[in-house]
């Protein structure tokens, strides 16, 4: 961004430039290996941690970064502006650590966290199955207690970091007869060679297709019962509706930055290409076109400006949370759309960054809650 965040401030920009370096330097030179494989190296997550990319909003005592909610926005906008759709540190960072920081017991954090921080673990979560999407009080996989132990029981699809996941908190029902009241998280910690579970296929994807995406089956994993966050069994639909609106609040952070982005490319892209003995910027329809797309971008940053200050001082309710998420992300669409366009051919090679946003865009308005389920979220409140 050319103008400071009103919720940024110089400890805030030192964390973007870092993180914007990283990913120029160390991630994005490697993506069409990342594309090819289906997920980014490992080692960069390890990376990641040497440099305090990792957990910046836990505290300290934790092995985090001691920061804000500011901080976890400047990592996301530098990595989508440099170009990175490979690593999944929005999930990593602001959505799972923040689960076992707030739910988790003392010994539980003193265990993972540090590890998150540093990179030895990598973070994932497991909501969605293949027959529930969005609707999560009907998820049927079952954590049944035996003694000291769950034995979990089910499988997972569409999990970000699925493939490298070191950590993974499943959403279960402990329960089944209690609906909603029924699910409980429990934070499992997996390898290749855990007895009960099994990484499934790295999936393969219209856009995103550097990310790790997979899905996840457990078959009599066995985890312990100090394992459940929250202090008792059935919290689990609560704490997610707890945490979702800053998930959701992500979403919107990635879908402005991307928006950004692509006005940003397009207006350079526009003002070097010719055609019929001018530049494509020096047509009507060029600068028409791309003087909606600023407007809409700089709208939506001031909208996304204002939700991070709410969030910031515990002032961003769900409802403005949904808003946030299904418009911006949206609005990203069509941007996206209109400045493809303006590329002509070129915008349809996969070569060029702007097709990178376009497919991209396209999960945002599925994830975190579909933009439909967002719409009946804000209807609630009216």
């Amino acid at each position: 961004m050319s103008v400071r965040a009103p919720w940024s401030d110089d400890e805030v920009e030192a964390v973007r430039e870092l993180a914007t370096s990283f990913f120029a330097k160390e991630v994005v030179p490697n993506r069409e290996k990342f594309i090819a494989q289906g997920y980014p190296d490992r080692n960069l997550y390890n990376r990641a941690g040497e440099l305090g990319l990792l957990c910046p909003a836990i505290p300290a005592e934790y092995g985090g970064g001691g920061g804000t909610f500011a901080h976890e926005a400047a990592i996301v906008e530098a990595q989508i502006r440099a170009g990175d759709d490979s690593m999944g540190l929005a999930v990593h960072n602001p959505i799972v650590a923040p689960y076992i920081y707030h739910y988790g017991d003392e010994e539980l954090k003193k265990r993972i966290l540090p590890k998150a921080a540093s990179g030895e673990a990598v973070l994932s979560i497991a909501m969605t199955e293949p027959g529930t999407g969005s609707d999560l009080q009907n998820i049927k996989t079952r954590a049944d207690r035996d003694g000291d132990e769950y034995v979990i029981t089910g499988s997972k699809i569409f999990i970000t970091n699925g493939h490298h996941c070191d950590v993974v908190i499943i959403a279960a029902k402990t329960d089944p007869s209690k609906g909603a009241a029924g699910v409980s998280l429990i934070v499992a910690e997996v390898s290749d060679d855990t007895p009960g579970f099994r990484r499934g296929r790295v999936l393969s994807k219209i856009g995103g297709k550097a990310q790790d995406t997979a899905e996840l089956f457990f078959d009599g994993l066995r985890v312990p019962v100090s394992n459940l966050l929250g202090d008792a069994e059935g919290q689990g639909f609560v704490q997610l509706m707890q945490q979702l609106p800053q998930e959701r609040l992500i979403t919107g952070i990635i879908a402005v930055s991307m928006m950004e982005a692509a006005v940003e490319m397009t207006l350079e892209y526009t003002k070097g290409r010719e055609a019929f003995g001018k530049t494509l910027f020096g047509f009507q329809n060029t600068k028409f076109e791309l003087a909606e797309c600023a407007t809409i971008a700089r709208i939506s940053r001031v909208f996304l400006d204002d939700c991070i200050q709410k969030h910031q001082v515990g002032a961003l309710d769900v409802q403005t949370a949904a808003m946030a998420k299904y418009w911006l992300t949206d609005q990203l669409g069509v941007v996206a759309d209109r400045c493809l366009q303006l590329f002509g051919g070129y915008g349809f090679m996969t070569e060029y960054p702007i097709s990178q946003i376009y497919t991209g865009a396209r999960v945002l308005r599925i994830l975190a809650g579909s933009n439909e389920i967002m719409k009946d979220l804000i209807s609630r409140t009216l």
